[in-house]
């Protein structure tokens, strides 16, 4: 639970970063809202890990899905590794790294 934990915290740290640096380079404020209010909601899923399993888990997996469902159609439109297909990876590890930590249990 220690390493999905690690992973969660780094994945809300770097989707806070990456909000920010989109609002820096295209005045993006849509970047910089999702960014924070979906890296904020993973650190939070990742610091409710493991005394509260279920919700910790659930939260992660459910951001981790929206990003994905955001992010891997624009990385398969467009090709870009920034951010697109950074967010892409990154979301589908949250995803596998949700459910084999509630598999593991």
């Amino acid at each position: 639970m220690e390493a999905t934990k690690i992973y969660f915290t780094v994945f809300g740290v770097l989707t806070i970063a990456g909000g920010i640096i989109g609002y820096v380079k295209a005045g993006s404020v849509a970047s910089i809202i999702a960014g924070a209010v979906t890296g904020v909601l993973l650190l939070v899923a990742a610091f409710l890990l493991p005394e509260h399993r279920a919700a910790g888990l659930a939260t992660a997996f459910i951001i981790s899905l929206l990003l994905a469902a955001q992010f891997v159609p624009k990385f398969l439109r467009t090709g870009r590794v920034m951010p697109a297909g950074i967010m892409s990876v990154l979301s589908v590890i949250g995803i596998i790294a949700a459910i084999v930590a509630w598999v593991k249990k």
